[in-house]
């Protein structure tokens, strides 16, 4: 696509703007690339498709796209194309006001209201969109980022109906670049890495917080492992009560320390060192697993990112002189979806939450798991923080259709090695898959602690083993400490159990 044409179309006179920023050469954060709200004579210059203009969020204009029970076709979308060359390789931030009017069930989860940037690249084709609902529901803001792929050669904005039928305005549409092109930063290390411990190596498993003394017993002496991951996990019900409730959120998290106050004693008299995994962070939603995860409020409230400070303050407080006590996990797979402008991304956040740990803890380690979901894939856009005595985690669930095959209702049967999602795999694919991680650590020079991989023990042809086996084996290679999920917390991925 050139610019001139569309440079051209959106003159600083029409209420679209190409701003100038996005002619700089290199894109900064805050530029704004794309703006609109639909007000005057011009508004739906440059939109293609079903574009209409209807009364606005409280403004005069919006635009306004509706589809008729019978009406002929699939979809009513309009359209505008968006300048692609200057911000490839950059993570976008698309806001806009959406309401909508007797919008239809979704045939598909893809489907419904679209509010949707998709992407034409060599490596494929992307179809970003936030996440909206169906029904009549009044103006609300809808938030969403993408990832702009390097080799991106064409990418668009979609707003209408996709599949279903309904009414649905949109108003006040904003692209920002939330992030550059990321620039990787080697560092010079002198000596070994920064690993927390004089230990030839930490081998263990993640526990349940209801763990009994006899099962940490049988773990570390009879068993011989040295780790435990201690979560601290809220459930549902505490978390669908009151998600963004902080003071509820307290209650909840000096019930769970007192857990591992007690465990504490007991891991040390075992021979355990102890991850305290804060697994559930202020503001998380509930998962496909049941519990809080590292998301939503926790970047997109500015309260609840204070909150993930204090809380880690008041940990660091308290266990800085446990004996016992390896690391401090920050967050358990953050993932950070849209990140609001006046709330910090998870390089920005867990730099400043481990910058305030140390301010009091100057001793244990500070273990930080890359964003989106804590994979191999999230140290690719990573650069270490700027803070001392930091190792970085990661954790294995790849591929994810064999790991969890039948965990969440049936599946199809997939044996390792072997063809899963039509890729072969086996232990060359798991060490391609972690190639990330292994280049992460030798160009940071960093230790790598492996806080979660497993496979469902009812993998068919004793699968699981294999799986397990070839994972360990470039673990140690690498000279990563591990933690298997999990001992004693779920028979589903159970070591102790059969098939």
């Amino acid at each position: 696509m050139r610019l001139l044409p569309l440079i051209s179309a959106f003159l600083l006179g029409y209420s679209v703007l190409l701003l100038p920023c996005a002619l700089a050469q290199t894109a900064q954060r805050g530029d704004i690339i794309f703006e609109t709200n639909f007000e005057g004579p011009d508004a739906l210059k440059g939109w293609g498709g079903s574009a209409k203009l209807a009364p606005g969020f409280q403004s005069s204009q919006a635009l306004f796209v509706e589809r008729a029970v019978g009406a002929p076709g699939t979809s009513a979308v309009a359209q505008i194309p968006l300048p692609v060359e200057k911000v490839r390789g950059c993570l976008l931030h698309f806001s806009g006001m959406v309401r909508a009017e007797n919008v239809s069930e979704k045939p598909q989860s893809w489907n419904g209201v679209k509010f949707m940037a998709p992407i034409v690249a060599e490596g494929g084709r992307q179809w970003p969109q936030g996440s909206i609902g169906v029904g009549t529901f009044d103006w609300q803001r809808v938030v969403f980022p993408v990832r702009v792929p390097t080799d991106a050669t064409q990418m668009s904005l979609y707003l209408g109906l996709e599949a279903v039928t309904g009414k649905v305005w949109y108003d006040d549409i904003k692209v920002t670049v939330r992030k550059p092109p990321f620039v990787p930063q080697p560092r010079t290390v002198a000596g070994p890495p920064y690993k927390g411990h004089n230990l030839p190596r930490l081998r263990g498993a993640m526990v349940s917080p209801n763990v009994t003394e006899d099962s940490l017993r049988l773990f570390g002496q009879d068993w011989k492992a040295n780790l435990i991951r201690w979560q601290l996990v809220r459930s549902r019900a505490q978390a669908k009560a009151a998600p963004l409730d902080l003071n509820a959120y307290d209650g909840w998290l000096e019930g769970e320390l007192r857990k591992l106050d007690a465990a504490l004693p007991l891991c040390e008299k075992y021979g355990l060192l102890v991850v305290v995994d804060l697994h559930s962070p202020p503001g998380g939603q509930v998962t496909q697993g049941g519990y809080a995860g590292s998301d939503h409020g926790l970047f997109t409230s500015a309260a609840c990112q204070r909150k993930f400070i204090e809380v880690w303050q008041r940990m660091a407080q308290r266990y800085k002189s446990a004996k016992a006590v390896w690391g401090y996990d920050l967050a358990n797979e953050p993932i950070e979806g849209a990140v609001t402008d006046d709330v910090s991304d998870w390089q920005e956040l867990a730099e400043r939450t481990a910058k305030a740990i140390r301010e009091i803890d100057p001793q244990h380690a500070i273990l930080v798991e890359p964003p989106q979901g804590g994979g191999p894939g999230g140290f690719t856009g990573f650069n270490p923080i700027d803070v001392p005595g930091v190792v970085y985690s990661v954790h294995m669930y790849l591929p994810h259709s064999f790991t969890h095959q039948g965990v969440h209702g049936p599946s199809k049967p997939y044996a390792y090695p072997g063809e899963i999602d039509g890729k072969l795999w086996d232990k060359a694919r798991l060490e391609l898959a972690l190639k990330p991680v292994v280049e992460f650590q030798k160009r940071c020079g960093v230790h790598i602690y492996v806080g979660e991989f497993s496979a469902i023990r009812w993998a068919p042809d004793n699968s699981a083993y294999r799986y397990l086996k070839d994972l360990i084996d470039i673990f140690e290679a690498n000279g990563w400490d591990w933690s298997y999920h999990a001992f004693r917390e779920w028979s589903g991925w159970s070591v102790e159990h059969g098939d």
